[in-house]
């Protein structure tokens, strides 16, 4: 699995309670070890880091067109 940029949008500032960014909402030690992991570790704190985001924030990602098409697309198949 290829590797993936970085989660950074450059609102970089470490939460004194939660110790996350404000921004992308990893710890210090996961933006210090992002270059080094493999794209199959990068994928997973991605999906940590979006669950993370909706607990601190009561936002959730909504899907994309993409995920909506599949989903439909299940739903008519199944």
């Amino acid at each position: 699995m290829e590797k993936i940029p970085s989660p950074c949008i450059s609102i970089c500032q470490i939460d004194t309670v939660s110790q996350t960014c404000k921004g992308c909402f990893r710890t210090r030690q996961e933006i210090a070890r992002w270059p080094a992991m493999d794209g199959a570790e990068q994928h997973q704190l991605l999906a940590e880091l979006k669950q993370r985001r909706a607990n601190q924030t009561g936002i959730v990602r909504r899907k994309t067109a993409r995920q909506h098409s599949a989903t439909q697309k299940a739903r008519v198949q199944g």
